[in-house]
């Protein structure tokens, strides 16, 4: 029987890299990667010559029976996304799930996930949170907000620079702009930056300068 590794991979910076991650990837039969063309920077910077292969959202259903045969056959295989740990908000679970079920090992390495640094420097309340990932886009969108106005937690939420401003004031619209709040983009890149405030407050800041880059959002809870 083969093993499942998911190798988690920086989100920013090179060298958040795990030196454990690095062998891995060297001594595993096969990579499967989100995008081959973006994690083969990060293989060759690290000198990893490990064959990749593509799995992602738009192949993974056909791809996971045919993979999980190879891993029942001896195969060590690793699972990484485009940045980050795989399977949050990224493909991988139903590869793992696939794994679990038929007995395949599956072992996830320590490594970065973007929303735990934007959460530590929010001094947000962190003993309790919830993950929230990216909001529905339209089906569901607008309970889900009415929904987690009532939630005690500190919220946690993923968005892209196109829908920060609608997330922000949406969010502002159904818990109140004196809500606090914080938002971080960028991790670990060099324009790192974490803006804290109300929810009315950042919906000024980032109507007035341009969002850039991969954001969290974390909200205190009620």
């Amino acid at each position: 029987m083969g093993k499942l590794f998911v190798v988690p991979t920086p989100v920013g910076n090179l060298e958040d890299m795990t030196l454990r991650a690095i062998r891995i990837l060297k001594e595993c039969d096969l990579i499967l990667a989100e995008d081959t063309r973006t994690s083969g920077v990060l293989l060759k910077h690290f000198g990893i010559q490990t064959r990749a292969q593509s799995h992602h959202k738009f192949n993974e259903h056909r791809t996971v029976a045919p993979l999980v045969e190879q891993l029942k056959g001896g195969k060590k295989i690793a699972l990484i996304s485009d940045a980050g740990t795989p399977a949050i908000s990224d493909p991988g679970f139903l590869l793992i799930r696939s794994c679990v079920q038929d007995g395949v090992e599956v072992e996830c390495l320590p490594g970065a996930t973007a929303f735990v640094p934007a959460l530590v420097e929010s001094g947000l309340p962190a003993d309790r949170f919830c993950f929230e990932g990216f909001l529905p886009q339209k089906k569901g969108r607008q309970t889900k907000l009415q929904q987690l106005a009532e939630e005690e937690r500190t919220m946690i939420f993923y968005e892209s620079p196109y829908r920060v401003v609608k997330t922000l004031s949406q969010l502002a619209e159904n818990m109140g702009n004196d809500r606090a709040a914080s938002v971080s983009r960028e991790i670990s890149k060099v324009y790192a930056e974490t803006v804290r405030g109300t929810l009315g407050e950042l919906v000024i800041h980032f109507t007035g300068n341009e969002p850039r880059g991969e954001f969290v959002i974390v909200v205190s809870g009620k």
